[in-house]
């Protein structure tokens, strides 16, 4: 699968940041990750702490697929509302929900802070309705959060013009987001993980497995892997494994400026985005930059989307620069991607019936994958460890059935 085109920003700014070996010698593990992205590098993690030996493995060089082209936006917030998931799977699920992501943020921070040469710093969110009719939605959004224990302000249309020059008639302010190069994070965990005894092998396809006793047989690459656990963590490229349909693909562009020069204001402190769907969202880097995404569509053919790159990012410049024209809104890096989608927003960790107990999978779809790819890291783990977890239900198959 083409995942991405145009020149996303982090494979730019760092280039092939280190280089990994080739699958040459059938090998024995207990986790096998197929993926080398971010999510298969935090589940790489969870699995070494838990004890277990770990291979991963991408046919791809590390990081090169979906993970170069994400926007890496670090939210608790869900594509879909806590209001509506309340009223899909209980109020107590929802609030589970939340509060999981919410926490996963500190953990993702602490997790970057600890290597030191990783780009990741803390923000707020400010979610602002797109319409008036929005404005009922978020008011009960905003009393739901707050009556479980969420950091959670409103924001009305006089301080929203005043404190960051938009014209909405209400905004909700979230003291927990954050940003991360994406790219970077990957290769730091890989390679602190390689200190523990994690094998990494890229250029290494999957061409078939098939269960055995006590684990999973794996042909990669012309060698043999037996493991006692599969991890499919390969992104959207996961339900090619699956015959049941779990989620929809749809194509979203991105662009980054050049380093700003005048003050970034409010923006130096906030990543803003909005509630229509799908929706417009902006964040600034490490070194000035403002990073802009969305225009999502349904398309999912790679030339198609590919064809749509120039419009679309001509089409989020306009945007922006309504609202914030003292900023140069000249793209100097564009690209566009692959995401894929829930119907309900939330992610599936954990084996689907398909393939029986010992196969799992890792779909942190949506707009805040990096966020779910840390909490699915720990459901996996306690997977395999057959220990339970408290989302375990409500992020597996079993909510299809």
């Amino acid at each position: 699968m083409d995942l991405k085109s145009g020149m996303p920003f982090w494979a730019v700014r760092n280039g092939f940041m280190h280089t990994y070996p080739t699958l040459t010698d059938d090998i024995d593990c207990d986790v096998l990750i197929v993926g080398g992205g971010v999510t298969g590098a935090l589940i790489a993690r969870a699995m070494l702490g838990a004890g277990q030996r770990t291979v991963v493995i991408d046919r791809r060089e590390i990081g090169w697929g979906s993970t170069a082209a994400s926007t890496a936006l670090l939210q608790y917030e869900i594509d879909t509302e806590m209001t509506e998931l309340a009223e899909r799977f209980g109020e107590r699920n929802a609030a589970l929900a939340y509060t999981a992501c919410e926490d996963a943020i500190g953990t993702l921070r602490r997790i970057a802070g600890g290597f030191g040469d990783v780009e990741c710093f803390p923000l707020h969110s400010l979610y602002y309705a797109s319409k008036r009719s929005h404005v009922r939605r978020l008011r009960e959004e905003h009393a739901l959060r707050r009556k479980h224990g969420i950091r959670v302000r409103e924001v009305d249309r006089d301080a929203l013009r005043a404190q960051f020059g938009i014209d909405a008639p209400l905004a909700l302010l979230s003291e927990r987001a954050a940003a991360v190069d994406p790219y970077q994070l990957t290769h730091a965990l890989l390679r602190a993980g390689a200190r523990q005894g994690l094998q990494v092998f890229d250029r290494a396809e999957l061409f078939g497995f098939g269960a055995r006793r006590g684990g999973v047989l794996a042909r990669v690459a012309g060698r043999v892997v037996r493991c006692r656990h599969l991890v499919f963590a390969g992104g959207y490229e996961n339900q090619r494994q699956l015959c049941q349909r779990v989620a929809s693909n749809r194509s979203s562009y991105a662009f980054v400026t050049d380093p700003q020069t005048v003050p970034l204001e409010s923006l130096e402190h906030t990543m803003v985005w909005e509630s229509a769907r799908p929706y417009l969202y902006l964040r600034r880097t490490a070194d000035r930059r403002l990073l802009v995404g969305g225009e999502d569509d349904t398309v999912d053919i790679p030339a198609k989307r590919d064809a749509k790159l120039a419009g679309k990012v001509r089409t989020l410049k306009h945007r922006v620069e309504a609202m914030y024209p003292q900023f140069d809104w000249t793209p100097a890096f564009s690209w566009a991607g692959t995401f894929a989608e829930t119907d309900d927003g939330l992610p599936f960790f954990g084996p689907h019936r398909e393939h029986g107990p010992r196969v799992l999978f890792a779909m942190a779809y949506g707009g805040n994958g990096i966020t779910y790819s840390a909490i699915g890291a720990e459901i996996l783990a306690a997977q395999v460890q057959g220990k339970s977890h408290p989302l375990r239900a409500l992020f597996s198959f079993a909510r299809l059935d």
